[in-house]
């Protein structure tokens, strides 16, 4: 019997000690999250925008007498000055007619001279006169619209700018109603970049804004960089003039213009880059909006506490333009380490083994 009881005993141990092992062998590995630690900081983040260029003015030549193109002064992407021949339209037949018209003003002239002195004696009706008058200034018009015609077949830049492409060739027909232009003249001597913002984007610009009024925050804002499509920055910074009175209506969005210097013609109409709107921000807490979840009504950051679990702590923040970080206005303190990786996939309570990471390369991700 005390045989049996030994079996018995020895069997339950093993049996314990199995289900031990298989419950170490089962509990999950703790498992490493990179974190930051909280410190208060003066920075200055940018906001970018995809931004379209166009000159100060952006005129297309169009002709207005009808005509075969016999000249063509310019050649594309060349600089010209107001006033500066363009092109001249065939005039042949507008001559001919020119001639003709003059010489009925003269015959027309001859006729008012002949007939004044016999009204003067009254010797004719002054009818006949004022009828010779009257068939004078008609010729005279006459002649004169032709006479515009011709002026108008020679076509001079209105603006100092550049040329743009030339489509039509020596020969080529056009008329007023031609749908494509001459060409274009751009006045580039101040390029504008056009970008969109959205009403969140744009509420957040101007309530970071220095000033009063609406206007005062834009005459008072920071210069904004250029970057190029090759991705180099433009050498000289600009400044925003305007954003428009309301909103797409498909869109939701409003455009700003932004103006930069272009003495040396770098810059082109049509081209393409970023405009990085600088925010300056002093003495304050910043996160990534990437290391936060927004949870029913609440914004919320994941820490670490003493004993390396996570702990969900509601937040109040304010955007900084371009949808990348979060100024932290109450909730988290200096020190505190906040979690930058698996946020929305680690819960609250979770052990694991904190990774601390600069919070310079999260805040600016290119400097080394």
């Amino acid at each position: 019997m005390k045989k049996k009881y030994f079996i018995s005993a020895v069997l339950l141990s093993i049996s314990l000690l199995s289900c031990k092992k298989e419950t170490t062998q089962t509990a999950p590995p703790v498992m490493p999250y990179k974190v930051v630690e909280i410190g208060k900081s003066d920075t200055s983040l940018l906001a970018e925008y995809p931004a379209s260029l166009e000159g100060i003015t952006d005129i297309d030549i169009r002709a207005k007498v009808d005509g075969y193109i016999e000249k063509i002064y310019v050649q594309e992407g060349q600089e010209v000055k107001k006033g500066q021949l363009l092109f001249k339209l065939e005039t042949q037949t507008a001559t001919q007619e020119a001639g003709a018209a003059k010489a009925k003003v003269a015959a027309a002239q001859v006729e008012v001279s002949r007939l004044k002195p016999l009204v003067d004696r009254n010797i004719i009706s002054d009818v006949q006169l004022e009828t010779a008058k009257a068939n004078l200034a008609s010729e005279k018009s006459t002649y004169q619209s032709i006479i515009a015609r011709i002026n108008y077949a020679t076509i001079k830049s209105p603006v100092n700018g550049i040329v743009g492409t030339l489509p039509l060739r020596l020969g080529s027909y056009v008329s007023s109603q031609t749908a494509e232009p001459l060409t274009r003249i751009s006045d580039i001597s101040t390029i504008y970049a056009y970008f969109s913002v959205n009403e969140k984007q744009q509420l957040d610009i101007m309530m970071n804004a220095e000033g009063k009024t609406f206007q005062e925050k834009i005459n008072k804002m920071e210069k904004v960089n250029l970057i190029l499509s090759n991705g180099m920055p433009y050498e000289q910074k600009g400044k925003i003039e305007t954003f428009s009175g309301q909103a797409n209506t498909q869109t939701g969005s409003f455009n700003v213009r932004a103006s930069f210097p272009n003495g040396n013609k770098l810059l082109r109409s049509g081209g393409s880059g970023i405009v990085q709107i600088p925010t300056n921000l002093k003495d304050v807490i910043i996160i990534p909006q990437n290391a936060s979840l927004e949870l029913q009504d609440k914004r919320i950051a994941l820490i670490v506490d003493k004993d390396n679990k996570v702990k969900a702590v509601p937040i109040e923040v304010r955007a900084i333009p371009g949808g990348k970080f979060f100024v932290v206005d109450s909730g988290l303190n200096v020190n505190d380490k906040v979690l930058v990786e698996g946020v929305g996939i680690v819960t609250e309570g979770t052990l694991i083994k904190p990774e601390v990471v600069d919070f310079n390369t999260i805040i600016n991700p290119t400097k080394k």
